[in-house]
């Protein structure tokens, strides 16, 4: 059974941007779309009553921006099975059930009831943090979210291996035909003494040696299993946001692993690095959670 990609809608210019891209991208992987619309996002006014004493305004509302949504996914994707839900719940609870049987889950920046100068909506961010699946935030300009770079950017932290944002990313790749760049951020501590540095000497030396290193220990298996992805590597000085929002610039996609939290109310924890990207990222950010 193939699971759906769900896309929360509500009507906002956000949303809808949210909607192209994900219309996209279920076609590109052969998915069918799913359409969320919580119906306590917004309370509308100004609107006139529905002549139907039996349906409430807010659920016509509702409804025409389902519809009004799935109609713009299918002339842009005709060939994606497009179906809609409205639910009576809040945002994030209706997303993150619905992420429980999805393949990902994919919002806007923000919603109607946000404020513009916000940074980041608390729905889209909520969800991110604590979706089961993949979460993809649609940011950044036009021809970031329209792919028109042909590369992803994929952030690779400490003790990397076969994680679950590696596999993601190599089937993103694949998928898209594009390119990979594997990016590892590295600092140099002044006054450090480790057992790199009395081989090497040179403390800089020793700390780019241990990036290439577990970069390319990291890359080798998901290498082996996708021969037709064609991946960069680069290791950088720097702090890891620097590093990877300047690699976004040029980017399709921005994709990091976020280490989930056994036991923990809340679920996967965001760290510094997932913050800002999803605050400040130049193109669509995807949040794949880690077991760990």
């Amino acid at each position: 059974m193939e699971l759906p990609l769900v896309v929360g809608v509500d009507g906002s210019h956000s949303s809808l941007q949210a909607v192209d891209w994900a219309a996209d991208e279920a076609a590109r992987h052969g998915l069918p779309l799913r359409l969320v619309y919580a119906s306590l996002w917004e309370r509308y006014e100004g609107i006139r009553p529905a002549t139907d004493p039996e349906r409430p305004w807010e659920q016509v509302m509702a409804d025409r921006i389902a519809a009004s949504a799935a109609e713009r996914a299918a002339r842009r994707r005709p060939d994606v099975r497009i179906s809609t839900e409205v639910l009576p719940e809040d945002p994030v609870s209706a997303l993150l059930s619905a992420g429980q049987d999805a393949s990902g889950v994919v919002t806007g920046s923000r919603g109607r009831g946000e404020l513009a100068g916000l940074l980041l909506g608390s729905v889209s961010l909520t969800v991110a943090a604590r979706a089961p699946c993949p979460v993809t935030v649609v940011r950044g300009g036009e021809p970031n979210r329209r792919g028109a770079f042909g590369r992803i950017v994929l952030g690779v932290g400490e003790g990397a291996g076969p994680a679950a944002a590696m596999r993601f990313a190599f089937r993103e790749a694949e998928a898209r035909g594009c390119e990979l760049t594997a990016v590892r951020a590295w600092r140099c501590p002044a006054g450090e003494v480790t057992d790199d540095l009395m081989i090497y000497g040179d403390p800089v030396r020793a700390h780019w040696d241990r990036a290439e290193r577990m970069l390319e220990d990291a890359l080798r298996g998901p290498e082996r299993d996708h021969p037709k992805v064609t991946v960069r590597r680069e290791t950088v000085e720097g702090s890891a946001r620097k590093v990877l929002l300047h690699a976004a610039a040029t980017a399709d996609l921005l994709i990091l692993g976020a280490r989930r939290r056994h036991g923990h109310a809340v679920g996967l924890q965001l760290g510094r690095v997932a913050h800002t990207a999803l605050h400040h990222a130049p193109c669509p950010v995807a949040i794949v959670p880690e077991p760990g």
